[in-house]
């Protein structure tokens, strides 16, 4: 079974899935055209697998912990994904870093979101990170997938000012709320075969992007 129509797409989670949910709710909505085909967790005990259930979308589980090695791991990954042949992967949450193998066979139809404005701050505990220094802004970026970790491709990144007195909790409610913005903006793009990457550069609307857009939290508006 398929929700929606159009692309066909799966997403990797590992919890709580609320980007996942933003994907849902858009195509439930008629604001975004792929078909969901199904929703791939390295945990079983990932909440949003019953945000998938929830949705009648179909679900699979590749468990880490009962792999002997990451070789073992990139195998049935790479097996599950084949027996679906999604045209576009999602990665919403998903904590596992994906083999080269994968990303260079994927590579233009596998989107990651990252909460920073990257090339800063790539990697974990990016709310702690920044706050811990002077940077006015920060925020969250989607971006191709490529081998090399958090370093592909940015296509759109959204920005918030750090206020006086923010904490990790509150700033990461204030990014969050804008990945739902942007991820499901940038799925449609594709989706509408209006964004691709062509030999590592991005193209949106037969233009190349300089640099990401850039979408502030003040002016922010939903798909």
């Amino acid at each position: 079974m398929t929700v929606g129509h159009g692309l066909k797409t799966v997403v990797l989670i590992s919890g709580n899935g609320t980007n996942l949910q933003a994907i849902i709710d858009a195509i439930q909505a008629g604001r975004l055209s792929v078909g969901l085909a199904g929703v791939l967790s390295d945990c079983p005990e990932a909440y949003g697998l019953e945000r998938a259930h929830a949705a009648g979308i179909p679900t699979t589980v590749v468990d880490y912990r009962n792999c002997a090695d990451r070789s073992e791991f990139d195998r049935k990954l790479h097996d599950e994904l084949g027996t679906v042949e999604p045209e576009l992967i999602v990665l919403a949450g998903f904590m596992r870093v994906i083999s080269d193998g994968l990303t260079e066979h994927y590579r233009g139809r596998m989107l990651n979101i990252h909460p920073s404005l990257l090339p800063k701050y790539p990697g974990l505990h990016t709310y702690r990170r920044v706050l811990e220094t002077d940077d006015p802004y920060h925020g969250s970026t989607v971006h191709f997938v490529t081998p090399q970790l958090d370093a592909g491709p940015p296509i759109i990144q959204y920005r918030v000012r750090i206020r006086d007195a923010e904490t990790e909790e509150s700033l990461a409610a204030r990014v969050q709320a804008g990945e739902y913005i942007i991820y499901p903006r940038t799925i449609e793009w594709i989706a509408e075969r209006r964004l691709d990457l062509r030999d590592g550069t991005v193209w949106l609307d037969g233009q190349t992007l300089q640099q990401p857009v850039v979408v502030d939290e003040e002016y922010a508006q939903p798909l």
